[in-house]
Formats: structure tokens, sequence, C-alpha cells
């Protein structure tokens, strides 16, 4: 099943993690990531994990979010430089500015990070 990003599930999460309601993208993405098959649900579930550990940074936990975002790493470097829609490369370079930003307890992280939807 292909990554839709126009409607249904997927979009509304997107729309909600772009708004940086984070554990509301989760749930979206969740029920969507219930309908999925490898490796769609594996790139969906490393989303879902980038999502989880923001809104665990958003309340506070740096240890929880440092966690999810090398589970969610370790998952993004199985795909290629675009995957279901989306712009993996910058993503995943996101999540390494997060990595290091939160392992060196820098007081102002970067930009939450982004996912790019690539032009059809």
């Amino acid at each position: 099943m292909p990554l839709d990003w126009s409607s249904g599930g997927l979009a509304a999460g997107l729309d909600c993690y772009r708004n940086q309601e984070f554990f509301e993208a989760h749930e979206h993405w969740e029920d969507a990531w219930n309908q999925l098959v490898d490796p769609e649900r594996l790139f969906l579930q490393a989303l879902i994990q980038v999502t989880v550990a923001m809104h665990h940074y958003q309340r506070g936990n740096r240890a929880g979010a440092l966690s999810l975002l090398w589970r969610a790493l370790r998952k993004l470097e199985q795909y290629p430089r675009q995957f279901g829609g989306i712009d993996v490369d910058s993503l995943r370079e996101d999540v390494r500015a997060w990595l290091l930003a939160l392992e060196h307890a820098a007081p102002s992280p970067p930009a939450f990070p982004a996912v790019h939807l690539l032009d059809h």
C-alpha cells in the first residue's frame, strides 16, 4: 500500500506534526501504521518514533526523546534518499542534529525535524 499524504490519517497526522501537536500526530499515524506492510510499515514506525520523541522533549523527557530518536534513525538509515513521498535525507539530517543537541545538552535545540513531502 503506497503512502498517501493527501488524505486520511497520514494527512491528518502530518498536519498535526507540522503544528507541533506531536501526540495527536502519533495517534493518526499509528492508525495508518496498523494497515500497512513493510517496507512502508517500518518507515512509518520511524516517523512515529520521531514524533513521540518530540512529544517527550516537549514534556521535558530528554532521555526518552534521545532513545526514540536513535531508534528512529536506525530505521531511517535503511531507506533510500526518498521514500514514500518523503525527503528521507533531510529528515535524517534533522534527526542527527537533534541527537547531537540532546547528547550535548544544548540549551536550545534546532527546529523540530521537518517532514518534507516530495514534489510529484
